[in-house]
């Protein structure tokens, strides 16, 4: 038998991986959702899709790979977002192969925003860090709209892009397109902040999921505004967020436990740095 070769993948060779994924990893998601996911134009050329084993002209197993260029204090930053792992049982003993070769490539920050358990722990023999899994919750209350001082909401999506700044501006138009997510703009003119959210339940109750705020310092500030458009115009209960992307848990609040962790590896940036855009999360509406 010839041994595993591991191989990028690339372009051509995309939509056969997404075959497998199909297959082997979730029907739940056709062969062109998958590559969709991966060709997202995301600020930068991608080296490959991820990497990938043959066997005898056979693909056998694979890691998928999300890449995005992304401004963080003003920098360029390079991520590579690790997902869809998926290797044969018989082919199990490569499965590092995949991981070293993707976690090889230098000039990245590194994340896989969704591991199962075992891939956490494999990750985390690579260097990778576990983040804060912990997720913030607060209710939402009635809150007077019709004042001068009033916060504004804004949600037609012309208007979102104009009152925005550049880079959030930017992160709008590349995410827009995603129909599972929601976009608005909560604030004054000049003091905007963007946020990207989609609906969850809790125990059968229903509440906004807060997949990305520009500015966190913003968003703690109009939350109480904010809470009650949700409520109002959508009949959401609950803010959700993650803690690690707040600069404190405001009150009142209670913090829930018992997510499993997101991992990411990088020299230079902290947890709250990382952000659910620009992601599989996004990307594959997980």
């Amino acid at each position: 038998m010839a041994k595993p070769a591991v191989e990028p993948i690339t372009d051509e060779e995309l939509p056969a991986f997404c075959r497998f994924l199909t297959t082997h990893l979730s029907d739940e998601r056709s062969s062109e959702q998958w590559a969709e996911a991966f060709r997202q134009d995301w600020g930068m050329e991608k080296p490959n899709h991820g990497f990938l084993i043959r066997v005898e002209g056979q693909i056998v197993g694979g890691i998928g790979a999300i890449y995005a260029q992304r401004l963080i204090d003003g920098k360029p930053e390079r991520f590579c977002n690790i997902t869809s792992w998926c290797v044969l049982d018989q082919y199990r003993s490569q499965s590092m192969r995949l991981a070293i070769a993707v976690t090889s490539q230098s000039g990245f920050h590194f994340t896989d925003l969704t591991p199962t358990e075992v891939v956490s722990k494999t990750l985390q023999f690579l260097k990778f860090k576990p983040m804060n899994e912990r997720q913030a919750l607060f209710p939402h209350f009635i809150w007077p709209h019709n004042l001068p001082t009033a916060v504004r909401i804004i949600t037609h999506p012309d208007q979102i892009e104009k009152c925005l700044l550049a880079e959030d501006s930017r992160a709008y138009r590349d995410h827009r397109h995603l129909p599972w997510l929601n976009h608005l703009a909560v604030g004054f003119p000049g003091a905007y902040c963007y946020l990207v959210w989609r609906r969850t339940r809790l125990k059968g109750v229903p509440g906004a999921y807060i997949l990305a705020a520009s500015s966190p310092e913003l968003f703690l500030k109009y939350r109480i505004a904010l809470g009650s458009h949700l409520l109002l115009k959508h009949g959401l209960l609950f803010t959700r967020v993650e803690s690690r992307l707040l600069p404190e848990v405001p009150k009142p609040s209670i913090e829930l436990s018992g997510f499993r962790n997101k991992v990411f590896r990088s020299e230079t940036l902290s947890e709250s740095d990382i952000s659910n855009l620009y992601t599989e999360i996004v990307a594959l509406d997980l």
